[in-house]
């Protein structure tokens, strides 16, 4: 651990980046106890205190979107792929089905790109035959618990048997993962069992000195990796590198790889659409584009009390607005300028501000209640109650910019409801085929079509 972490350092000095984090230390048993009390003494014969980042995955690919579409990008959400539109072997577009209304439309172009992760394989399958790339998905779960469960003031990551296992500090709560298990079931929303629950509540007790209970789990959530797959590999030793290939012309397919390399592997898939292309397009610049709201952030962050001074907003609420919404923050702060009451919490989720809901939907493409709760924020997995006694107040929030009548804004919150309650009835089984099947027992509000490959809801 203390090379590759070594080498991590070396490598910044030696690409001539400047240094934005400290370099890491090799501590002591003593050393590394006081910064993580929780941890029982017998689990520590001593530690590696390194830096790093983290990033919050739903805002990051909203934010990665609208920077797309600052550059020009068509953003068409909530649409699902049936076919592909050929001339002869070449693909020269897709069909596809706009699941809020339900009208099919075609979309020709010049070079199609399927970059759709755990969905690869069945994208291939429209094509016809084998594909040339096969990924299979792995189920890995989280778990959020209070910030003052565990006595620590840095991240913890200890081996278990099989992997590693993550501690990581995030705002008031502690995020604990993860799994790694081949799902072969529903990828549209891969359900977290009971065993996958005490597995990771086992793992993190064998280190603390104050065992965590299921009642200390405010939240659970899982997600699907998408593995360059073999024949028969175990899905925690498949490749998280990312490939490319060009298997029929005016066809490009990627799969694998992760966040930390995404630009990389954008880069490597335009630049074989610009193959397909004869060349005609420029050399990529991404590695010199921020996102949007990263531009004159730092100079920003150090006007943060002169921020709140003019909202009126205690300094925490904006601090808390530019982590999230970085230099875009004056969006937000528009709306409570129109509408002070925007600027109050949410009643039941007090970390967040009425204006982020109204915001999501406004700014950000929300279109239901769940988006809002689960994805444009985390009040689902960052509260006790899931969300539940907020969903009325959000859902009237959300009405006010969507034009919802109090018949689309009861249903909402009904759906809303209906799956929380299977989420957490599917956590209390420990198959992962009964969990399915009982997570599935409360449909989207808008359903994928029948038969078809998932695009779903984004």
């Amino acid at each position: 651990m203390g090379a590759g972490v070594g080498l991590y350092d070396l490598l910044g000095f030696s690409m001539g980046q400047v240094r934005g984090l400290p370099g890491h230390k090799q501590l002591s048993r003593h050393a590394a106890l006081e910064l993580a009390p929780a941890l029982k003494r017998t689990a520590v014969h001593g530690a590696i205190r390194y830096w790093d980042a983290q990033v919050d995955d739903a805002r990051f690919v909203i934010t990665v979107l609208r920077t797309a579409a600052s550059y020009g990008a068509r953003i068409a959400s909530r649409t699902q792929v049936t076919g592909f539109l050929r001339e002869g072997e070449r693909v020269t577009g897709v069909r596809v089905v706009d699941l809020e209304s339900g009208s099919e439309l075609e979309i020709r172009a010049q070079q199609v790109v399927n970059a759709t992760g755990v969905w690869t394989d069945d994208i291939q399958a429209l094509v016809g035959g084998r594909g040339m790339i096969n990924v299979r998905a792995s189920k890995g779960i989280h778990l959020v618990v209070p910030r003052d469960r565990i006595h620590s003031s840095t991240g913890i990551i200890v081996r278990t048997p099989v992997s590693v296992l993550f501690v990581i500090p995030w705002g008031r709560h502690w995020i604990i993962g993860t799994t790694d298990t081949e799902w072969s079931l529903d990828k549209a929303h891969p359900a977290a069992s009971r065993s996958d629950i005490d597995y990771l509540l086992t793992q993190v007790n064998r280190v603390l000195r104050v065992p965590l209970t299921s009642d200390d789990v405010e939240g659970v959530y899982a997600g699907l990796r998408p593995l360059l797959s073999g024949e028969s590999d175990e899905t925690s030793k498949l490749s998280r590198e990312h490939t490319v290939a060009h298997p029929v012309p005016g066809l490009v397919m990627i799969a694998g790889g992760k966040y930390t390399t995404y630009r990389l592997m954008a880069r490597d898939a335009v630049d074989a659409v610009a193959h397909g292309l004869d060349g005609r397009v420029p050399r990529s610049c991404t590695e010199e584009i921020p996102l949007v709201g990263a531009e004159g952030f730092p100079a920003l962050w150090n006007s943060r009390y002169q921020m709140a001074r003019v909202s009126g907003l205690h300094v925490a609420r904006i601090e808390h607005l530019l982590h999230r919404y970085g230099t875009l923050i004056g969006e937000v702060l528009g709306l409570i300028e129109a509408e002070p009451a925007l600027g109050q919490p949410l009643t039941g989720a007090d970390d967040y501000l009425r204006a982020e809901i109204v915001y999501a939907a406004s700014h950000e493409g929300a279109r239901h209640l769940y988006d809002a709760l689960a994805r444009r924020t985390h009040i689902t997995i960052e509260t006790w109650d899931h969300g539940i006694s907020v969903a009325p107040e959000a859902a009237a929030l959300m009405a006010g910019q969507l034009g919802w009548d109090s018949r689309q804004t009861a249903r909402e919150v009904e759906h809303y409801r209906a799956r929380i309650s299977a989420e957490r009835a599917a956590q209390d089984v420990s198959d992962d085929q009964e969990a399915d099947a009982i997570r599935l027992g409360a449909p989207d509000i808008v359903p994928l079509v029948v038969g078809t490959v998932a695009g779903g809801e984004r």
